[in-house]
C-alpha cells in the first residue's frame, strides 16, 4: 500500500503538471525518465527520490516545497455545495475552467450568467 506522503506529493505533481499544461511524457522527457515512471509517482506507486523531485519541481518551475504544502492537514472530502476540496486538482474542473478562458468575453460572460441561473433552479 502507498505512503500517504507518496500520494500526496503525487497529486501535486499531476496538479502542478496539469496547471502549467505538460503531458506526462513531456515531464517524464524534461527529467530524463520514461512516462510510466511519472504515472507511478502521480498515483503514489511509486517512492519519488529527492533528486528526482528536485528535477521535477525544475521542470514544473516551482519551489520544491510546493509538493509538501498541505500535508498533515486533516482534508474534508468535499466542501458545502458538493465541491470537492482541491476542485482546481480535479482534471474536470481544469479542462472546464481553460475552455472557458478560451470563450471570447461577450460569450464567456453570457455563460456565466447562463450558469449561475442553472445553478439557482438546481
Amino acid at each position: 500500500m502507498a505512503h500517504l506522503v507518496d500520494v500526496h506529493v503525487g497529486k501535486r505533481i499531476r496538479h502542478r503538471r496539469w496547471l502549467v499544461g505538460m503531458t506526462q511524457q513531456q515531464l517524464a522527457e524534461a527529467v530524463g525518465i520514461k512516462f510510466q515512471q511519472i504515472q507511478k509517482y502521480e498515483t503514489g506507486a511509486n517512492r519519488v527520490s529527492a533528486s528526482r523531485l528536485w528535477d521535477i519541481a525544475e521542470a514544473l518551475d516551482v519551489d520544491i516545497s510546493f509538493f509538501f504544502e498541505g500535508l498533515g492537514k486533516e482534508e474534508e472530502v468535499t466542501k458545502p455545495g458538493n465541491l470537492p476540496v482541491d476542485i482546481i486538482g480535479d482534471k474536470e474542473a481544469l479542462d472546464l475552467v481553460r475552455s472557458y478562458y478560451a470563450i471570447p468575453e461577450n460569450q464567456r460572460r453570457r455563460l456565466f450568467d447562463l450558469a449561475r441561473v442553472l445553478s439557482e433552479v438546481a
